[in-house]
């Protein structure tokens, strides 16, 4: 997987990709990253990379030219204002737009992205980008929840946080399969050492040793916790029939 993120401060996603995991998943050649700086495509002297909309309004948006500068050393030039979506969409690549208007980001969105050869993100700043940009080149506008942030950069690597987890090698596949979100119910609460701590001990069916008592004290826990904090997740699997009849058992005897 590539990811090439367009930024006026790509300094900010660095770091990023020279840390923990995902240092470990570059070094290995799971992970290629390209960081694109869109103020070396501003060609005055200023290095301009914003100015007033059209029509009014409060802040700066971000100039078409430079963004699409950027954007044509990527994914190639040929874009003609007016004609639509003038790149067509490679099944290999998503360009990725991320705004506070955009679709909502979901474990089952990050799980598709995944499977691309290579996510292009776009970091909006101020109050984003000219439309043109996402007329001509954008495939996704991706949001990361109904808030709004200063920094399309810290929405971008939620998405490449979500992302590049799932690909193969770089976590094990065992500890996917029961994370939140896996089978439509969230992740069982976990304890470790010391045995008890501020008072509070281990539960103990999980110092029993017996792991179809420890199995089915976790789900009935997922179920418990998922029913509390996530009922619309409960809802939506009993309607998409992704449930099991243990699991639909537990959800009738915890209601």
């Amino acid at each position: 997987m590539k990811y090439t993120v367009l930024s006026l401060f790509p300094e900010i996603i660095e770091g990023y990709f020279k840390a923990s995991i995902m240092a470990k998943a570059v070094e290995k050649g799971l992970v290629e990253y390209n960081l694109v700086n869109i103020r070396d495509y501003a060609e005055d002297k200023h290095k301009t990379c914003d100015d007033a909309p059209y029509g009014g309004g409060a802040g700066m948006l971000m100039l078409a030219e430079p963004l699409g500068r950027a954007l044509d050393s990527v994914v190639g030039t040929g874009c003609v204002v007016g004609a639509g979506r003038a790149l067509p969409v490679q099944s290999g690549r998503r360009v990725i737009y991320m705004s506070p208007s955009g679709r909502p980001f979901t474990q089952a969105l990050a799980q598709e992205l995944s499977a691309c050869d290579e996510l292009v993100i776009i970091c909006g700043r101020y109050e984003g980008i000219d439309q043109r940009i996402i007329d001509l080149y954008v495939d996704d506008e991706i949001s990361v929840g109904d808030y709004v942030l200063s920094s399309g950069e810290v929405a971008a690597l939620i998405l490449i946080d979500a992302t590049y987890r799932l690909l193969g090698e770089v976590i094990r596949p065992e500890s996917l399969d029961e994370e939140s979100f896996a089978g439509g119910l969230l992740e069982y609460p976990q304890w470790t050492r010391p045995e008890v701590y501020e008072g509070i001990p281990v539960p103990d069916v999980l110092l029993s040793g017996h792991h179809e008592n420890i199995r089915k004290w976790r789900l009935k826990k997922q179920v418990e916790k998922t029913l509390k904090v996530r009922p619309d997740l409960i809802e939506a699997g009993i309607k998409n029939g992704s449930y099991s009849p243990e699991i639909l058992d537990l959800i009738g005897e915890t209601k």
